[in-house]
């Protein structure tokens, strides 16, 4: 499905489930190359910007929350630039296409600031990337939030919450890493001037506006390798605790184990089907308890002594 924004001499398509006759448009009514046509077809496209005579190619990727709301998945922008025109391909972030009707809306009411949003087509491609850094900072400051959440929780929650939530916020922050890194180099091209565009040199000029989305994910991908050490740190903090409470645990179980053991070796001793010294007075019963009292004192002041408690 193909649907078209028009201002001026710009034009910005949205082709949202491309079909073969979609493509065939693109490689013979735009002339772009087999390569790139064949990049829009798969998935799982490597970040990057492909420069030609006339026309950019970029595949960025940008991450978005599922519908369960906790974990975190990654979508394609695919994004032919050229002079005159903006070409978003495949079913790209959900901001590009709620951008998108914003745009079309806000154009049939004759919005200014949008009509300079489409005064050229490095603007557009500016806009919709900054859109994207937008929605992708939000996300970032909600992971922020779930490891200062795991970080107060740490101490009053059960394992088994805390466990669930370290792993699913550890999972998000790896996969956010390894989308953010390799992304870099290809926004780096845009401050560096490694990437041109179309501007006029007497229109905008539009270093300090890529060198603004390039400050945005730099200060995110900052943001991520922090919250990947801490929730590193929370981890093994908690495996710390973990480890102490079963400690504890076995520690009150030897205690009670040893106590417990000579007892009943001499009540095993005394429970034998034998005749014994005294069997028939009842006084004996009464010193064989307290004998048993008095060994059970001793032995908790001897690991009272020991354990200094």
């Amino acid at each position: 499905m193909i649907e078209r924004i028009k201002h001026n001499s710009l034009e910005w398509l949205d082709i949202t489930n491309p079909s073969e006759d979609d493509y065939r448009l693109l490689l013979d009514h735009y002339h772009f190359h087999p390569l790139d046509i064949e990049d829009c077809r798969g998935t799982n496209q490597r970040p990057k910007i492909d420069e030609y005579d006339d026309y950019y190619f970029l595949i960025l990727h940008f991450p978005y929350f599922d519908k369960g709301n906790k974990f975190i998945r990654i979508r394609e922008v695919k994004i032919f630039w050229g002079r005159d025109f903006i070409i978003t391909v495949g079913k790209a972030h959900w901001v590009v296409k709620k951008f998108f009707d914003e745009i079309n809306n806000d154009l049939q009411e004759g919005d200014s600031d949008t009509e300079q949003m489409l005064a050229t087509s490095d603007q557009l491609l500016y806009h919709i990337l900054n859109r994207l850094m937008l929605e992708t900072n939000t996300l970032v400051q909600r992971v922020g939030a779930e490891v200062d959440l795991i970080n107060y929780d740490i101490f009053n929650k059960r394992a088994r919450s805390i466990i669930e939530q370290i792993s699913i916020t550890r999972r998000n922050t790896i996969l956010l890493n390894t989308t953010f890194k390799p992304q870099l180099r290809v926004l780096h091209m845009f401050e560096s001037g490694g990437i041109k565009g179309f501007v006029n040199p007497d229109q905008i000029d539009m270093e300090d506006y890529w060198g603004n989305i390039l400050d945005q994910y730099q200060k995110m991908f900052d943001s991520i390798e922090d919250y990947g050490e801490l929730i590193e740190g929370l981890s093994h903090t908690f495996d710390s605790l973990l480890t102490n409470r079963t400690n504890e645990i076995m520690r009150v179980l030897t205690y009670f184990s040893t106590i417990m053991l000579p007892l009943t070796v001499v009540t095993g001793f005394f429970g034998m089907n034998v005749d014994f010294p005294f069997t028939t007075n009842t006084t004996a019963f009464w010193c064989i308890l307290g004998g048993l009292a008095l060994l059970t004192a001793l032995i908790i002041v001897y690991f009272r002594h020991v354990t200094g408690r």
